[in-house]
């Protein structure tokens, strides 16, 4: 066959039958490489989200590697680790920008709101203790504003916050941009959406939050690496973090299959965030910011685009870095 799509769940599987319409051979599976236990590549081109792990003797054997996800860090460690240069590495940096941002703000909303125990309340009809928060007004701290950070600048303006952005990069002339020490001490949400690379990995640490406005709330929806569990669960049950959203988290290569029983393991990162699941001030949801219809349509017709393109020109569209 000619590409092989791995982590494509039912609807995705649908869309990118839908776009490929027999111009390529394809296989598929809702399965990561390692729970597909593949030995060797079921195709030349393979096809990936984030929580696949690439065996490096891989590296010789295939032609191209496309990540079906506007993060590529997971791409850029397979090139160093195995100094696969020769390679062809791409991503989608634009199907699912603004459905993201938006889970960022189901996110904080739902937080705000104490939406967990109203709803657990609910059969009893008690409102003791689900007092919420409006948005307008609040200042909300967006840390990197990319393709997702600046949607999620739009949602805060739009919703009459007053919005604050940390980037090294001040490209857009709507955001008011700002440092981090500055912003933190005053801010009531703060946004996680930069990218994971060796300077990000860990930003978000137990120390780096406690600079935030005790009370905060913090939210998640960019890479799990940037804000170590050990430090979040320690922030909530400080009471310095008022809620915690998430939907990305350390380590998901191990987590997924853990979480779904596929595999034993009994780590930190895990320990953390079980515990931290059964509290009602923590919404976390399965790496599924990405998924809306709309944008499970974009990434599927672009990922067809990207294929295209590398048949006829032995290059992607939108190559990693």
């Amino acid at each position: 066959m000619d590409i092989f799509f791995f982590e494509a769940f039912e609807e995705e599987q649908e869309a990118l039958k839908k776009y490929n319409a027999d111009k390529f051979t394809a296989g598929y599976s809702w399965k990561t490489i390692q729970e597909y236990g593949a030995d060797e590549p079921p195709a030349p081109v393979i096809s990936v989200r984030t929580q696949s792990r690439i065996p490096t003797a891989w590296a010789g054997k295939i032609k191209a590697l496309l990540s079906r996800s506007t993060g590529f860090d997971h791409l850029t460690a397979y090139r160093e680790e195995t100094g696969a240069k020769d390679l062809k590495y791409g991503f989608l940096p634009l199907y699912c920008n603004r459905s993201v941002a938006e889970q960022a703000l189901t996110l904080w909303m739902a937080l705000l709101r104490k939406l967990p125990l109203q709803t657990s309340q609910f059969k009893t009809f008690n409102r003791d203790g689900i007092t919420g928060h409006e948005t307008c007004g609040r200042n909300l701290l967006v840390v990197g504003v990319g393709n997702i950070g600046s949607e999620v600048v739009k949602i805060g303006q739009g919703l009459d916050m007053n919005v604050k952005a940390v980037d090294p990069e001040q490209k857009y002339d709507f955001v008011e941009y700002t440092s981090y020490e500055e912003a933190a001490p005053k801010a009531d949400i703060i946004v996680a959406a930069m990218d994971l690379n060796p300077t990000s990995e860990g930003y978000f640490s137990y120390e780096k939050l406690k600079q935030a406005r005790p009370g905060a709330v913090f939210v998640n929806i960019a890479r799990g690496e940037l804000s170590p569990l050990s430090g979040m669960l320690k922030l909530i049950n400080e009471g310095h973090l008022s809620a915690l959203g998430m939907d990305v988290y350390e380590n998901e290569k191990l987590i997924g299959p853990a979480m779904r029983g596929e595999i034993e393991a009994d780590t930190p990162e895990l320990q953390a965030l079980k515990e931290l699941s059964k509290m009602p001030n923590v919404i976390f949801t399965p790496h599924n910011a990405f998924n809306t219809a709309e944008s499970v349509d974009r990434k599927s017709e672009q990922s067809i685009q990207q294929l295209e393109e590398f048949k006829q020109k032995g290059n992607f569209l939108w190559n990693i870095p």
